[in-house]
């Protein structure tokens, strides 16, 4: 038995058809103008998961970068501040070999001696170096790290520490203890010595093996400093390669093929005229056919 079919059920068929046709069309063109295969998450909720995943790598990637951009900038000021230090202790060095000669008239000790002394206030306030308001040498305390008594303010305790990968991180400050002494036996006390030395028309040679004590430190911290660069420079290098890898892939999974878009979008619009021809021949009935 032949079912019948009626104007309505063509009417229906037909204009679903379009619809779905109308859809395609909507959809392709909306791909074409945003560039992008994944827009919602009903879109393709596979590839919308996986997006999501990856951008959440992308975040925790990018915290990554801004704590190493961060730690190298706390180490590269660290290591200006030591580099200077040591300049200018090897000028202190010369500067007592100086006093130290036999014969020097007394004017020229009174020179070196107030030479000295300015040596000594730049290396405190080389001491009280400071990145964005923080003490580099005074470990996780926020205060200064020498008072103009010598005495060291910081706290060692624990270190200021940025995380630069999952589960690594890098110290970034410097105990200021460790490399310029404290108080009397501080490095900034021993240059008054030598200055009230030479004042007194003394000999302040005696302290040559004091000088190159702090000078050792020193090295020695500039050593640990570049050591933790390195580990920040490998960790940038890493974090760039990672970074680029996350977005290929994003690419990879969200980006339209343009090409392919266009000539799909041809091959349904052709399509879609064609539907729309279709109905309009099958939505049109003759006056007998009305009539029947």
């Amino acid at each position: 038995m032949i079912g019948r079919v009626t104007s309505q059920t063509i009417a229906r068929s037909t204009l679903a058809n379009l619809q779905s046709n109308l859809s395609s069309v909507s959809k392709l063109q909306a791909q074409l103008s945003s560039g992008k295969k994944v827009t919602k998450a009903s879109d393709d909720p596979v590839h919308a998961s996986q997006l999501m995943s990856l951008r959440a790598e992308q975040t925790r990637n990018g915290q990554y970068e801004r704590n190493v951009q961060d730690a190298s900038s706390w180490l590269n000021t660290i290591d200006s501040a030591l580099q200077t230090a040591s300049s200018n202790l090897r000028r202190v060095r010369d500067l007592v070999i100086q006093g130290g000669n036999t014969g020097i008239p007394q004017i020229a000790k009174d020179a070196l001696a107030t030479e000295i002394r300015e040596l000594k206030d730049g290396l405190l306030t080389t001491a009280n170096t400071t990145y964005l308001g923080r003490s580099v040498f005074a470990g996780t305390s926020t205060t200064e790290a020498f008072t103009p008594a010598y005495t060291w303010t910081g706290n060692d305790a624990g270190h200021v520490q940025r995380a630069v990968a999952d589960a690594a991180e890098v110290r970034v400050d410097s105990n200021g203890r460790n490399v310029f002494g404290e108080g009397a036996s501080s490095l900034f006390a021993l240059l008054d010595q030598i200055a009230t030395s030479l004042e007194g028309g003394g000999n302040p040679a005696d302290h040559l093996d004091q000088i190159d004590a702090f000078s050792t430190d020193i090295r020695a911290e500039l050593a640990s400093v570049g050591a933790r660069q390195r580990t920040v420079e490998n960790a940038t290098t890493q974090l760039s390669d990672a970074g680029l890898n996350l977005t290929t892939q994003v690419s990879g999974i969200e980006d339209i093929d343009l090409a392919q878009v266009i000539l799909q979008l041809q091959s349904q619009h052709v399509a879609y005229q064609a539907s729309l021809g279709a109905a309009s021949m099958a939505l049109t009935p003759s006056l007998m056919e009305f009539l029947r």
